[in-house]
This record gives C-alpha cells, sequence and structure tokens, in this order.
C-alpha cells in the first residue's frame, strides 16, 4: 500500500489511474470526500461536525477535510448514507409515478438514428446529401422527426430505469452511495468503488458462440426457413432489423417447421447464457475488451446482465420491473463476500496494447413468462 498525499491522489484521478488510488491507504477515503466536495455539501458537513472552515477557500475544502486527522472514515460514511437518505425519500415519494410513465413506452426502437450518433446520422445522410429545399423538409417532417422520437424516447427511457436501478442497489445496506456525480463511481462495495453498468447479453459474442456450435449465421438460418415456408423476404430493412422482423414472422408461424426451428434457436441462446453466468471472466473480459474507444477505461464494473428468457428482444422491459430487480439485486447483495479478492480482471486493450486489472463483478437476473 502506498501513502500518497492529497495532490498525487488528485494526479491519479485525474488520469484515470483508479488502480493506484485503490491500492493507497487513504484513496478510498479520497474518492468518498471527492462524491461529497460540492460546496454547499462540504460546508454542511463541516457545521455538523464543528469545524472551524473561516478563512478556507471553498476551492480548498475537499483537501481540507482530506488532511483533517479529526475526520473519520466512520462520520464520512455516516454523512454519505444521511445525503442519500435525504434524496431517495424525494424520489421513492415519486418511485410508482414514474415506473408508471416508463411502463408506457412499447417500442424500444432507436427510429434509425444509429444508437447515440443523431447528429453523426443528420449531417452525414441529410445535411450533406440533400440538396433540395423541399426535399430536406419532407425528410424533417418524415424519417429525421422519426429517428429523433425514437432517440428521444429511448435515452428518456435509459436515463430513468438507470436511476431506479442504481436505488435498488444503494438502498442495500452492503451499498455504500456517492453523494454527487463522480466519474466511474456509482457506490462502493466493502469500501471497493464500482460503476454500475446495465446491459443485456451482447449480440455479437451470441453470434460468435453460435457459429462455434456450427449453428451458422442467424440471419441467414431465418432466410432459410422463410423460403423454406414461403414467407415474404422483404429487401427494404438493414440486416439487424431484418433479422428481427424475420424472427418475428417465424415465431408467429404455427406450422411445425417454424415451432421446431425457433425452439432449437432458443435453447442455443439460452445455453450460451447459461454457461457464461456459470463462469463470467469471458463475458466480463469481453465487456471490457469491446468498449467504444472514446469512453474506454479500466474502471471496477458492476455488470447487471438483463435476459428475458421467452424474447431476449425484450429485455429491455425488465428495466422497468422494480419487484424483479429488487428481489434479485438483494439476493445477490445478501451473500456478497467481504473477499473482492475473486473478483480480480484482466483484459487487453487492442488501441494502445496495453494489459490492464481491475475488479469486476456481475449478476445475471433471466426473466421466463
Amino acid at each position: 500500500m502506498t501513502n500518497f498525499n492529497f495532490a498525487e491522489l488528485d494526479n491519479c484521478f485525474r488520469n484515470n489511474d483508479f488502480p493506484s488510488i485503490e491500492n493507497d491507504n487513504k484513496g478510498i477515503r479520497f474518492l468518498k470526500l471527492r462524491s461529497m466536495s460540492r460546496k454547499a455539501t462540504m460546508e454542511e458537513f463541516f457545521d455538523l461536525h464543528e469545524i472551524n472552515y473561516e478563512g478556507v477557500s471553498s476551492r480548498q475544502y475537499f483537501q481540507t477535510a482530506f488532511n483533517l486527522n479529526e475526520i473519520t472514515d466512520a462520520q464520512i460514511n455516516d454523512f454519505i448514507n444521511s445525503k442519500y437518505l435525504e434524496e431517495r425519500r424525494e424520489r421513492m415519494d415519486n418511485q410508482d409515478y414514474l415506473v408508471d410513465q416508463l411502463s408506457r413506452l412499447q417500442y424500444f426502437d432507436w427510429g434509425g438514428s444509429f444508437g447515440n450518433s443523431l447528429e453523426k446520422n443528420i449531417v452525414n445522410n441529410y445535411v450533406k446529401k440533400i440538396q433540395s429545399y423541399d426535399k430536406i423538409n419532407e425528410e424533417i417532417e418524415g424519417s429525421l422527426l422519426t429517428s429523433l422520437r425514437g432517440y428521444t424516447l429511448n435515452s428518456w427511457y435509459n436515463h430513468w430505469t438507470s436511476i431506479l436501478i442504481e436505488d435498488l442497489f444503494k438502498d442495500h445496506d452492503a451499498i455504500l452511495p456517492t453523494v454527487g456525480l463522480v466519474k466511474k463511481i456509482d457506490f462502493f462495495i466493502n469500501d471497493v468503488p464500482f460503476d454500475l453498468k446495465v446491459t443485456y447479453f451482447p449480440e455479437q459474442l451470441l453470434a460468435n458462440k453460435l457459429r462455434e456450435l456450427g449453428y451458422g449465421n442467424e440471419l441467414t438460418n431465418l432466410k432459410r426457413i422463410c423460403r423454406s415456408l414461403d414467407i415474404h423476404i422483404p429487401n427494404d430493412l438493414k440486416n439487424k432489423a431484418l433479422k428481427l422482423h424475420l424472427y418475428n414472422k417465424v415465431s408467429e408461424d404455427q406450422r411445425e417447421e417454424a415451432c421446431k426451428f425457433i425452439s432449437t434457436l432458443k435453447e442455443h441462446k439460452k445455453n450460451i447464457i447459461q454457461e457464461a453466468e456459470a463462469d463470467p471472466a469471458e463475458l466480463k473480459k469481453w465487456f471490457y475488451e469491446n468498449q467504444g474507444e472514446a469512453r474506454f477505461d479500466a474502471s471496477n464494473r458492476f455488470f447487471l446482465v438483463l435476459t428475458d428468457e421467452s424474447d431476449l428482444s425484450n429485455s429491455w422491459k425488465l428495466k422497468r420491473n422494480i419487484h424483479f430487480l429488487r428481489e434479485n439485486i438483494n439476493a445477490h447483495l445478501d451473500g456478497i463476500s467481504n473477499d473482492m479478492d475473486g473478483l480480480e480482471t484482466e483484459f487487453y486493450w487492442h488501441v494502445d496494447q496495453q494489459t490492464y486489472s481491475c475488479k469486476s463483478d456481475i449478476l445475471f437476473l433471466k426473466y421466463t413468462e
């Protein structure tokens, strides 16, 4: 363990060197105080413990608190928990309303906006391609409006379900929340910081595993069964949308061949996910090694993997199933070990060709009607 001073820890934080912070004797203290370093919050903390901060610049509050030996870790933890409970009471009063509103979203469709790249989509496919004033107005009222609506609704849904799920974790006694926003930290488990990632089983990894099993390409097989059953295959959809479209059509077909095809495909996917749950090391490594380059980091992560086993395309709905989520999250946290060594994860980042080490936990939540 190191004994860095405040400036050294602050430098580690700014350079995203979280392993060095965690391996320091006062690193976790630094991160906890960092989460409560806003001016009003620090002044409330100082007043509570009768600490004189007269003449201290608000920019120095964080460092002052860090260096005060009379401030104990227990006092910091108690204050963080009390502040969280204040915020939580307000959200709890509004929780039923929020869940009801989120349940009104019937389709999780980005509307052709290519995920989070709506601006890039507008510039590349409309601004730079269309010269006609009338034509671009038509597109604004048509496909562009669809993209904007889909992007906005999906972003709204992801934002508020993330808050709901974070609260379910932070409500548990094993969790110490953060007070304010801290990059790459949502909460602490046994004094280990974690960034919560709510996600689904990766489509690409699922496709890779299907090929390893000798199943081949899912879309190719869907087209084959559709031709066999004389089910129309449209030519105006991109591969991702076409795969979902054909899957739904075959799923709704009651002929024996269609039922057998869907049953076999579901069974393959179910087995792949079960294998990952039994030995999650590969999946955790995959999540780190396939993250977006622009947002790369090697912080500790807690992966919550949601799966609707009856229909993977509906897994997004589980993010608002608050009773199902609470029961399973609490069960996992009830049994969590004080020993975090078993969560050590190592992965290789192809961009800088370096190997990184961190801690990661994973919870599979599988739902079957």
